[in-house]
C-alpha cells in the first residue's frame, strides 16, 4: 500500500475550465422493461433518475474536444502557450493512438507540447490535474490542460447498464489570473482490484458489493481523513464538497461520514441526472461548483478510481473569478437542461451493442 503525502503547490491553480455533457438520456425504468426487472426501483436504489448517452458520433474524443474548446472561450490565455496536455479516460476510442493529439490539435495548440493519455479508472482526470500541477509548479511549462471524460460502457442487462453515463471537463491550470488556487492535494492508493477490463472486451467486470466496501468507501474515506488532518481543517471550513458519485448512495453515504452536510455536496451532485461519468465524474462536479462559486469559497474534493485509488483536493476560489466570464460557456445547468429521452432500442443502437448485418 502506498499512502501519498500531502503536496503543497502555492500559487498553482484552475485559470479556465469548460464541460460537456450528451444531450440524449435514458431512464432506468426503460432500462428495467427490456431485462424484466424493476427499473423504478432499481434507479431508486441507485438514486439516478436518468443517465446521459452519446450519440452515434460522439465518444472521449469529441467530449474531450468541447469541454476543451469551452474552457478555451472563456480564457484569454494564447492556446500556442499550453506546454502539456492529458486526456484522463477509461474509454479512449483507441488501444494504439492517444486522445490527446486530437484534442490538442482541435484547441490550436503548438506542436511544441507534451502529450498523454492517462488511465485509472474514474480518476484519471484527477491523476492529469496533479501532472499539470507538478509541471506548472516546476516551471517546465507555462500553463497545461487536464481533461477527464468518458463513454463508460455497461453489459446488457448488467447493474452497470443502469448507471454508466457520458460527459467530461477541461481544466485549464497556470499560475497567472488563477479563478480556484489548488492549495494542497492528498492521494491514498492500493491494489484493490473491485474492477477490470482486459484488453479486447468490450465490457468490464466487477465485483459486486465487493466495489462499495473494501473499494470505494475504504479509499475515499482515507483519502478524505488525509486532507483533513494534513491541512489541519475540517468540514465546516468548506463550502462545497465533491465526491466521485458512482451513484447518488454512495457519495451520499461517504459525506456523511466525514461529516459534510446535505447542502455542501448539493452542487456537485449530478449523478441523478446524468449517471456515472467516470473519468467525468468529479471534473465535472468541481465545473458545476465552480459555475456558482465565490471568491473566498472553499472546494473539498475526492475522485476516486477502481483499482484502486483516491485524490483528494483542497481548492480556494480567488477574487479572480469575479472578473471571469463564464457567460462565453455553457454552465453545466444549462449542459444539463432540456434533454432528449430514448427508448432501449435507440440507446442500444447508440450504444453499439445492436449492430447492422452485413451482407
Amino acid at each position: 500500500m502506498i499512502e501519498g503525502e500531502v503536496s503543497p503547490v502555492g500559487e498553482v491553480g484552475i485559470v479556465s475550465y469548460g464541460a460537456y455533457v450528451p444531450h440524449f438520456r435514458i431512464t432506468p425504468d426503460e432500462i428495467g422493461k427490456v431485462w424484466g426487472v424493476d427499473g423504478k426501483a432499481m434507479g431508486k436504489g441507485l438514486m439516478i433518475t436518468s443517465k446521459s448517452v452519446p450519440s452515434p458520433d460522439e465518444d472521449t474524443v469529441t467530449i474531450a474536444v468541447e469541454a476543451a474548446r469551452n474552457m478555451m472561450s472563456r480564457s484569454a490565455v494564447d492556446p500556442k502557450e499550453i506546454g502539456a496536455l492529458y486526456v484522463g479516460s477509461e474509454s479512449h476510442p483507441y488501444a494504439v493512438k492517444p486522445t490527446g493529439t486530437i484534442v490538442a490539435e482541435a484547441i490550436e495548440a503548438a506542436p511544441n507540447l507534451t502529450v498523454a493519455d492517462f488511465e485509472f479508472a474514474c480518476k484519471a482526470g484527477t491523476a492529469a490535474i496533479q501532472t499539470c500541477m507538478g509541471l506548472v509548479g516546476s516551471g517546465m511549462v507555462r500553463y497545461a490542460v487536464a481533461v477527464g471524460a468518458d463513454t463508460s460502457q455497461g453489459a446488457p442487462g448488467d447493474a452497470l447498464e443502469y448507471s454508466a453515463s457520458a460527459g467530461g471537463a477541461a481544466f485549464l491550470i497556470g499560475k497567472e489570473k488563477v479563478i480556484a488556487s489548488i492549495d494542497t492535494t492528498y492521494s491514498y492508493t492500493t491494489d484493490t482490484p473491485d474492477f477490470w477490463r482486459r484488453e479486447g472486451q468490450l465490457y468490464p467486470r466487477h465485483g459486486g458489493r465487493f466495489t462499495g466496501e473494501p473499494a470505494y468507501f475504504k479509499h475515499v474515506l482515507n483519502g478524505g481523513k488525509g486532507l483533513l488532518e494534513k491541512t489541519e481543517t475540517k468540514p465546516t471550513d468548506f463550502a462545497y464538497a465533491v465526491f466521485h458519485q458512482p451513484n447518488g448512495k454512495f457519495p451520499t453515504r461517504v459525506a456523511k461520514q466525514l461529516g459534510f452536510k446535505e447542502e455542501q455536496v448539493r452542487a456537485g451532485m449530478l449523478v441523478s441526472q446524468i449517471g456515472n461519468t467516470y473519468s467525468g465524474a468529479v471534473p465535472l462536479g468541481l465545473a458545476a461548483i465552480l459555475d456558482e462559486a465565490n471568491p473566498g469559497d472553499r472546494i473539498f474534493a475526492v475522485a476516486y478510481g477502481s483499482g484502486a485509488g483516491s485524490d483528494a483536493f483542497d481548492i480556494t476560489v480567488t477574487d479572480e473569478m469575479s472578473r471571469y466570464p463564464k457567460d462565453r460557456a455553457p454552465t453545466l445547468r444549462q449542459l444539463m437542461a432540456n434533454p432528449k429521452y430514448l427508448d432501449y432500442a435507440t440507446y442500444a443502437k447508440f450504444k453499439g451493442k445492436i449492430v447492422r448485418g452485413r451482407d
